[in-house]
């Protein structure tokens, strides 16, 4: 093995510890947590290395909007051993994770919806990352409903997302077991239903 492929592979699991300290930061603490000497004491690196990859707070915080992007990007990606109905339903039940329905995980995405608010670029990769998680969705429905245009697969996508963000807030409340596994059966129903068109 040469060395650069050993540096690499350090840088990216260096990279890899700030994102998750700032992620942590962020979930415990909101935006105002987040500062570079912060990240660098809870990723257990140099100041100067949290500077090396990110120029400022708004590049760093741009990577973790982006590595969230990423992970709700696999909520609904397809199994290619599954069938379309079944990838639907995988898809419709990742959310309800018993990883997802932490306090700090609900925490941070409250914070993340904040982030939007508070700075146009975050808006920006915020709404972009909530198109391609409606369209990836949305494509799934598709696949699984045969006659269904674009348009009713996505109001169907977009009506799930609904509920599936009211499971995320009142879990933070904490709601009961049987109540999310209502909060997935509704969203199987708008998923599955009939074409009314």
């Amino acid at each position: 093995m040469g060395t650069s492929t050993v540096k690499s592979g350090e840088q990216v699991d260096r990279q890899k510890r700030i994102l998750e300290a700032a992620l942590e930061l962020l979930s415990r603490h909101g935006i105002s947590g987040i500062n570079m000497r912060a990240v660098a004491r809870e990723a257990g690196v140099a100041l100067g290395l949290v500077n090396y990859y990110y120029e400022d707070k708004s590049s760093l915080i741009r990577a973790v909007l982006h590595q969230i992007e990423e992970h709700d990007l696999l909520l609904v990606e397809p199994s290619p051993t599954s069938t379309p109905d079944e990838q639907l339903r995988e898809s419709l039940r990742r959310v309800a994770d018993p990883g997802l329905l932490t306090t700090p995980y609900l925490s941070l995405r409250l914070h993340l919806w904040a982030l939007a608010q508070a700075h146009e670029d975050f808006a920006q990769i915020n709404a972009a990352a909530f198109d391609r998680y409606l369209q990836g969705l949305a494509a799934l429905i598709g696949n699984a409903i045969s006659g269904l245009s674009p348009e009713e697969c996505r109001e169907r996508a977009a009506d799930i997302v609904v509920v599936q963000n009211g499971m995320w807030l009142t879990t933070l409340l904490g709601i009961d077991k049987a109540a999310i596994e209502r909060g997935i059966a509704r969203t199987e129903e708008i998923a599955f239903a009939p074409s009314q068109r």
